[in-house]
């Protein structure tokens, strides 16, 4: 799923091609891609798109009338600019280009939803507070809000913005923090190190994301870069420490880690993993090697 850095890099090249341009006609190819009835698509046919904004992980196009297109890529939808790369899911002309909307597979997870105005923004925003522009304060308050893994936290977009699964884990490599740590009992020292790592991180993969498209259309969107610490890199070396990526698997999910940097060495427990194995199950990574 397009994470925050992706999206803003989407926007940053949506707003250079479609600034003032004016939506001249919408293409919807399924069913199940429009979620909303009100306003209806007529609402922003002829209207020059004049605000672009990040909602979470959701894409924003405002309309000079105030109606916004929110588009939620989900895991498997991609955003295409003059080419359609596959039957589209929708597509978008402008008076200076064409957007497609694909999505790879069939369960149709992606969605466009219109609303109108600031409050019709507000009922689709998850609320999370937004990790690039919050003091240590807000930031270590809304980590404490609820008592679950850092890895759940950061995910929770109801308490941060825009991270998912693979940059949550890049973020806590980079901090050398434990995914199953509990948020209420972190000690003040690593939360203080969580908030400069989960800043660090976000803007530096946008600054390196923007470099990579060099002012073309973003079409590797991707949650797996070679370039990553740990995020889909099971059994390859950490680029601190070179001990072999972990993973936790959870339902369609999953967690990378370096032992060694993040866990004192301790393997943490694969549910079905480690069910099977029992009283076998390595507890560290000394005794994996």
């Amino acid at each position: 799923m397009p994470e925050l850095p992706d999206i803003e890099i989407y926007l940053e090249a949506l707003e250079a091609r479609i600034r003032g341009a004016s939506l001249e006609h919408i293409a919807l190819n399924s069913p199940f891609l429009l979620r909303s009835v009100q306003p209806p698509l007529s609402a922003a046919i002829g209207q020059p798109v004049t605000a672009f904004r990040r909602i979470g992980k959701r894409i924003g196009l405002g309309c000079a009338n105030s109606t916004w297109l929110v588009l939620h890529l989900m895991i498997a939808g991609r955003l295409h600019w003059n080419r359609k790369a596959g039957r589209p899911l929708a597509s978008f002309t402008f008076s200076s280009g064409v957007l497609h909307l694909t999505e790879a597979g069939s369960q149709h997870r992606a969605s466009l939803h219109l609303a109108q105005g600031e409050e019709g923004l507000l009922a689709l925003n998850p609320g999370g507070l937004e990790p690039l522009h919050c003091t240590l304060e807000e930031f270590d308050a809304t980590l404490r809000r609820e008592n679950h893994t850092l890895k759940r936290t950061l995910t929770d977009p109801h308490l941060f913005s825009g991270i998912g699964n693979a940059f949550s884990d890049e973020i806590l490599h980079h901090a050398r923090l434990s995914p199953v740590a509990l948020s209420q009992k972190l000690p003040a020292e690593d939360a203080r190190r969580l908030y400069g790592s989960t800043r660090e991180t976000l803007a530096a993969w946008i600054a390196r994301l923007r470099t990579q498209a060099a002012g073309a259309f973003p079409e590797k969107v991707t949650a797996f870069r070679p370039e990553m610490a740990v995020h889909g890199r099971y059994k390859l070396p950490c680029p601190a420490c070179s001990t072999p990526v972990q993973r936790i698997r959870y339902a369609a999910n999953e967690t990378n880690y370096c032992p060694r940097c993040q866990t004192s060495g301790r393997l943490l427990a694969d549910r079905s993993l480690s069910r099977l194995l029992g009283a076998d199950w390595p507890r560290s990574i000394d005794e994996l090697g």
